[in-house]
């Protein structure tokens, strides 16, 4: 991102800019839904004790979404604003080279965490043979790979705060659309590839923030955001930046993620076919999140840049 696109952010009028940030989230909010529905159908064909293994993953998988996109991402986006709205290009790569390490080390805790009490989290949440099988496949492959994950949203989290809101929308739509067709593929064994079954549709996943990753982290090496080797260095005060966002919204994830998992085990005490058909319906119903974060994403953009060059006023009129 250049200081001129924070100055264009700081003149331009108020809605039309509002709009013009957020019509490529709420693009990609659409192609993400179609993801979406599209693994509960790939996956149901294999089941209906698969797509119970599925339901009992899907909080989690939001959970990694919701945080990598949304929380830490927004506090990301955040500091990035700032620091360019106050014309201070220097902090903004110091805070790429922090962002990439907080997503690394979030990126690890979930794996590990993961891996190790995953099959306690499904028993608990009343999984029980070959459904607790199922999760365990899903769920072990996807959340190996998590780091492709939060890079993916990482990067484009950086991006969505130096006003470039196009560039990571676009690269995550045409991950989705790659990850529709080879989910097809994986999932059901279709043409030369190999059937994996419902791990065919975790590894979909994975090759599609990997490609999304890939693509928003190579336009931001060759951006002004580009942090130089003097820069490649840690300080606490810039994790703070970053957290001072990032940490509060956390807590909003983790409670409506918290509220699906309570009621996924209480679903759970009724049998598989209970917990199948309650997963597509909160899979539809928690769609409407990143709705909201696209919306909120343009706001912390503008609002951010704003109050990092003490446009107060202006920021308040947001």
């Amino acid at each position: 991102m250049s200081t001129e696109r924070a100055r264009h952010l700081l003149e331009a009028p108020i809605l039309p800019t509002l709009l013009r940030l957020s019509a490529p989230g709420a693009l990609l909010v659409i192609t993400q839904s179609a993801v979406s529905i599209s693994d509960t159908y790939f996956v149901g064909r294999l089941g209906t004790e698969a797509l119970a293994g599925l339901a009992l993953v899907f909080p989690l998988v939001m959970l990694l979404q919701m945080l990598s996109a949304g929380a830490m991402g927004g506090g990301i986006s955040s500091a990035v604003a700032r620091a360019l709205g106050a014309g201070n290009a220097h902090q903004a790569r110091l805070l790429v080279v922090h962002g990439v390490a907080l997503a690394l080390g979030m990126s690890l805790l979930f794996t590990l965490l993961l891996l190790t009490l995953g099959r306690g989290i499904y028993a608990l949440l009343g999984a029980r043979g070959a459904v607790i099988g199922y999760a365990l496949a899903y769920s072990d492959v996807l959340f190996c790979g998590a780091v492709l994950v939060w890079l993916a949203n990482t990067f484009a989290s950086i991006l969505r705060g130096s006003g470039n809101t196009l560039v990571p929308a676009l690269a995550l739509i045409v991950a989705a659309c790659l990850h529709v067709p080879l989910a097809a593929a994986l999932v059901l064994g279709l043409g030369p590839l190999p059937q994996l079954g419902i791990a065919g549709a975790a590894v979909a996943y994975l090759v599609a923030a990997g490609c999304a990753s890939v693509v928003t982290g190579i336009y931001i090496w060759r951006s002004p955001l580009r942090p130089a080797r003097a820069e490649l260095r840690l300080q606490a005060r810039l994790f703070r930046e970053i957290l001072r966002v990032g940490a509060v919204s956390s807590l909003s994830a983790l409670q409506t993620v918290l509220t699906a998992v309570i009621l996924t085990g209480l679903v759970g005490r009724y049998g598989t076919a209970a917990l199948a058909g309650y997963g597509v319906g909160i899979r539809l119903e928690l769609l409407q999140i990143p709705l909201v974060f696209a919306i909120g994403q343009a706001l912390v953009v503008l609002v951010g840049t704003h109050v990092g060059a003490n446009r107060l006023q202006r920021a308040k009129r947001i």
